[in-house]
């Protein structure tokens, strides 16, 4: 079996495993004054400072979270409720066109039910959003923008943002700032105080860590109202009882992949560019998506014309390769990325497309074997599609 769907989650590393499961076995609750919550929250707070100390932030600045969707919505939401509330003529919700459907999705809502204004800021063909663009989407009237929202790095086609420059663009009209980082931490430099963002999204599951564990980094000053009520915990931005096992294993695995990040990244990157010729000498019409001078090492999308990705991904599935495609499946029915069709692509050709990720634990042996199995599943499936598409 080969796994090449690292973007959409990847192993547990041995080291998490060991620390979560040491953790399982303590007794008491965080928010409990007793000895036993006291030592509960001795491990939530060891986990809030070691998550800071790599990613550039204060421990004041982490608000543990039970993964990236949650973390999205907070920031999404609750910073809008925060600024309207201040001022009701900020209403835009600003966000790329290429945003995963966490941020999409809550800023969609926001406009449904929440008299919200969602506006996309458009990408150019490689998927990235220029600060020029930012720019004029505030200038005309940053009073009414509420917030920014810009994902760190591109979950399809791995497009780096410049995150940096488009913060400091939204910073420069008093808007708050929020990237989605979930793609970037462990193989791009996140620095949450050099970056200038508001507020960063991190989960778990990305990294090696457990699901259901992700933080939201919010800057000083800034007070989004919760979604959640309850508690109180987590500075009264995110209620709910904390896990210090997740919590552990989260800061681990952050740990873990910051400190091993340029290693990690060249061997992402030559797994993937051997990937990327194998299935070019396969497949000569094949097209490679996204920034390929500013993209996440791990990742390769790619769009064969001719074919459907859907029916690609069940081949290579029939030969025990598992990936993915950017399409979304509605009531049975495929349907193009949205992230191809910002960038200009048709919808042919992003219903064509793979998307291929590589992890930690990816080989050499993974690449061959993918390069091995691409030429013939393309032709299966472009011969499938033309009789398909034959009139009787």
């Amino acid at each position: 079996m080969v796994y090449l769907d690292h973007a959409a989650t990847t192993e547990v590393r041995p080291e998490v495993v060991a620390d979560v499961a040491a953790e399982l076995g303590a007794l008491g609750n965080p928010s409990s004054l007793h000895a036993h919550g006291r030592g509960a929250r001795r491990t939530v707070e060891e986990a809030r400072e070691r998550v800071a100390d790599a990613l550039g932030s204060t421990p004041h600045e982490v608000v543990f979270t039970g993964g990236g969707t949650e973390s999205d919505n907070i920031a999404i939401k609750g910073l809008y409720w925060a600024r309207n509330a201040e001022d009701p003529r900020r209403r835009r919700i600003l966000v790329s066109a290429v945003e995963h459907h966490a941020a999409l999705d809550p800023a969609r809502w926001m406009a449904d039910h929440q008299g919200a204004r969602f506006e996309t800021l458009p990408v150019d063909e490689l998927g990235r959003v220029s600060p020029r663009t930012l720019r004029e989407a505030l200038a005309a009237a940053p009073e009414t923008v509420a917030l920014v929202s810009v994902m760190w790095a591109n979950n399809e086609v791995g497009t780096v943002q410049p995150v940096a420059e488009l913060a400091a663009v939204a910073a420069e009209y008093g808007v708050p700032f929020h990237t989605d980082a979930v793609q970037a931490v462990g193989v791009e430099p996140v620095d949450f105080a050099a970056s200038g963002v508001s507020a960063l999204t991190v989960s778990g599951h990305k990294l090696g860590g457990p699901v259901g564990a992700g933080a939201l980094l919010v800057a000083r000053g800034l007070g989004p109202v919760p979604v959640l009520h309850g508690g109180g915990q987590e500075r009264d931005i995110r209620s709910g009882t904390l896990s210090p096992p997740l919590l552990r294993g989260l800061a681990t695995a952050v740990g873990l992949a910051v400190g091993e990040r340029e290693e990690h990244a060249k061997h992402l990157a030559d797994l993937r560019d051997a990937l990327e010729e194998g299935v070019r000498d396969a497949v000569s019409d094949v097209v490679v998506n996204g920034d390929r001078d500013r993209r996440l090492p791990g990742i390769s999308h790619l769009s064969f014309p001719g074919c459907e990705g859907d029916a690609l991904l069940m081949l290579l599935d029939a030969r025990g390769i598992s990936c993915s495609t950017g399409s979304a499946c509605s009531a049975g029915v495929a349907q193009p990325s949205h992230v191809l069709l910002a960038m200009g692509a048709d919808a042919d050709t992003a219903l064509s497309s793979l998307r291929l990720s590589l992890g930690r634990t990816s080989t050499p042996e993974d690449v061959a074997a993918l390069v091995a199995a691409i030429g013939p599943a393309v032709e299966r499936a472009r011969a499938a599609r033309a009789k398909r598409r034959t009139p009787r």
